[in-house]
């Protein structure tokens, strides 16, 4: 048990002309005070749960991180809290320099009633990941893992600002089409955990899985599963990460199961099937580098990936993006370490598909230059590592005109 406390306290849920809010408040060991709220369409308001569960998940990191036993002011699933016990597990031997298991009480454990008619819920960015997600269920290509897939929830505070509200309507415009064409709704969530957790020193990269569960799990008065689109495919997982295969599925409860879905394809087979979806094709989001955050920018890496796997597919480029990309401009950009493994794919994918166009010669040079800068970056790390601090002023003195 920790010396110090994080207490989770309900609080009732407010209506402001057609939203609903549901909050929480968390009172930290030093007294201080903050809200997590989640906020979408009245009309959902059905669906919302009466347990914990949500805010459980939301804080979770948070009690890791500052070594704080959580205590729960309300009720909460036994199931989940068992569960959680083997999360913190995984997370504290995986980064146990930040994390580490915590105790978690409520005032009352009592699982929830669930939903009368099975059904499920997927997050929903409108990316890549999500497309396919929701194209194979929604076609009934998932064989034995299909699901009943209902809805989509698209969530405001994530990749998208609380401060760019515009962008995010527009954006979610273009999920609403997408969706709409597979007989899907619409569920715009907004929340602050990723500002709250943010601002209370918790990494995005670690947190954002169990942030997407806890905006599913909102709903499981009306739903029974919640799919979270998987990033990596199993040939290729990335761990420790936010989201993956292990620890989703223990932010599940008996009444409502997380599945870890679509790692069983890689990122060009999954684009090869949302191939076949013209309203994907003309709706797709994948940038999050752009000045406009509802739309793709066409320039940064993650646009030339998804342009230069459309042209490995022949499907040319799709009116999701403004403009093609020119063979030099694939040449100059700079990738960094993470993402260059992608683009090392995407040439292996052309290689393997014997295309000799120009602009494989471009990615080569891409890929090449990139190397070299990684390289250069690396020896730069080690150097201020290793190198007493005189000689590294003594160096820069030197490169000095």
């Amino acid at each position: 048990m920790a010396s110090r406390q994080l207490h989770l306290w309900p609080e009732a849920p407010t209506v402001t002309e057609d939203m609903l809010t549901a909050i929480a408040t968390l009172e930290l060991w030093d007294g201080s005070r903050h809200s997590l709220w989640y906020r979408f369409p009245v009309a959902h308001q059905e669906a919302l749960t009466t347990q914990m569960d949500p805010f459980v998940m939301g804080t979770l990191f948070l009690a890791m991180r500052r070594r704080a036993d959580l205590q729960i002011h309300g009720t909460a699933s036994p199931a989940l809290l068992r569960n959680l016990t083997e999360f913190q597990a995984a997370w504290s031997q995986w980064r146990s320099h930040w994390y580490q298991p915590v105790d978690l009480q409520a005032d009352r454990e009592a699982e929830a009633e669930a939903a009368q008619h099975p059904g499920a819920i997927a997050t929903f960015s409108g990316g890549v990941d999500s497309c396919f997600t929701a194209f194979r269920h929604a076609k009934g290509l998932c064989g034995r893992s299909q699901q009943p897939l209902k809805a989509g929830v698209m969530v405001h505070g994530l990749d998208i600002g609380l401060d760019q509200a515009e962008a995010f309507w527009r954006a979610a415009a273009r999920s609403q089409a997408m969706l709409t064409s597979l007989e899907l709704d619409l569920i715009p969530v907004q929340t602050n955990f990723r500002a709250l957790l943010a601002g209370l020193g918790l990494n995005w990269e670690d947190i954002f899985g169990a942030g997407l569960a806890s905006c599913l799990a909102l709903f499981q008065g009306r739903y029974t599963t919640g799919l979270i689109p998987s990033s990596f495919p199993y040939r290729a997982l990335s761990f420790p990460y936010g989201s993956n295969p292990v620890t989703d599925p223990l932010l599940s409860s008996h009444a409502f199961r997380v599945v870890h879905d679509g790692a069983v394809a890689a990122r060009l087979e999954k684009m090869r099937a949302i191939a076949q979806w013209p309203e994907a094709l003309a709706n797709l989001r994948v940038c999050w580098q752009g000045a406009l955050a509802d739309r793709n920018c066409g320039r940064c890496e993650k646009c030339i990936r998804t342009i230069l796997n459309f042209r490995i597919l022949g499907v040319g480029l799709p009116p999701c993006f403004e403009a093609d990309i020119s063979d030099r401009a694939i040449a100059q950009t700079l990738v960094e370490a993470g993402p260059l493994t992608e683009m090392e794919r995407v040439l292996a994918a052309a290689q393997a598909a014997r295309i000799t166009d120009s602009w494989v010669s471009a990615l080569g040079q891409c890929i090449r230059r990139s190397r070299r800068h990684a390289a250069l970056q690396r020896s730069r790390t080690w150097l201020k590592d290793h190198l007493p601090d005189p000689l590294l002023q003594a160096g820069r003195r030197l490169r000095r005109p």
